[in-house]
């Protein structure tokens, strides 16, 4: 049984191989949105000149293994993709840690969603998938698409399904298909972002901070909506509270820091929806 869902995950993790290599080259390639390689992993952890050879060298990679998964059967190229999954975890963890502002890039553009747990957990089962085809027959993927089973089809369907529900990129798919137009082009009223705003953990964990629950300023940038409240730190100084909130998805991105007086961020205690973000915008 473990064999047959092994196997069955080969052509899916081909599959996203494929989506990833042309989704990055289609990115990297289009000028119809400047800047847009400085939000995106891996193009966002590289100097500027060279963000759009990092997204073409990932590209790369990514079709290197597709080839040697569909077209045999070596270990290498499994023992490869496992590997490949398995830093794009760590990457997404740093940039999660230091950039939460940006998208993990993981399918281009469209993949500007802040890095969450979702995006994170979907790399994590993609490496477990890639390790568990290690131990499977040696046959190539598409020896595998010619001759599928129905136990082979029901399990590369259950992988697909959970991997689609760790894609927050589904969501902004259909926002897109909705509105057609990116996230940072769609209008979005302010009341909405602060109503997200006061039901997030972040509003809940520092609403003790706050001197007033009434906004002293509110600007946006692309799709974050910023809001500054007056507040205090936990040494009882004046601080300003800046919350930032994500305007795409069911369930947005909600960060939060904390700022003196002399325009510098004051620590404060993290929490997995309030990762710090720079206030000196």
């Amino acid at each position: 049984m473990l064999t047959t869902i092994a196997v069955a995950q080969i052509p899916l993790l081909g599959a996203l191989l494929a989506a990833g290599a042309f989704a990055k080259v289609r990115t990297a390639m289009s000028d119809s949105e400047p800047g847009a390689l400085s939000r995106l992993g891996p193009a966002v952890l590289v100097a500027s000149r060279w963000q759009a050879a990092a997204m073409f060298g990932c590209a790369a990679g990514e079709t290197f293994l597709l080839i040697g998964l569909m077209a045999t059967g070596h270990p290498f190229f499994r023992w490869g993709t496992a590997a490949f999954f398995a830093v794009a975890t760590y990457v997404l963890w740093e940039l999660r840690r230091r950039r939460p502002d940006v998208g993990c890039g993981c399918f281009g553009e469209v993949s500007a969603i802040p890095v969450g747990l979702r995006s994170l957990g979907r790399t994590m089962v993609l490496t477990t998938m890639a390790l568990g085809t290690v131990w499977a027959p040696p046959l190539s993927g598409w020896s595998v698409v010619t001759a599928f089973t129905w136990p082979q089809t029901l399990a590369m369907a259950g992988g697909l399904l959970v991997l689609v529900a760790l894609s927050p990129e589904v969501e902004e798919a259909a926002a897109r298909l909705r509105h057609r137009a990116p996230c940072e082009q769609r209008p979005l009223d302010p009341a909405i972002a602060l109503s997200r705003l006061r039901s997030s953990a972040a509003w809940r964990a520092h609403e003790k901070f706050l001197s007033s629950t009434d906004p002293a300023d509110s600007w946006r940038e692309l799709c974050w909506r910023f809001f500054v409240y007056p507040g205090r730190s936990h040494a009882g100084h004046p601080a300003d509270v800046v919350f930032a909130i994500y305007l795409s998805g069911r369930h947005p991105a909600v960060r939060v820091a904390m700022v003196g007086v002399d325009g510098r961020p004051i620590e404060i205690e993290p929490l997995p929806e309030s990762i710090g973000v720079s206030a000196g915008r």
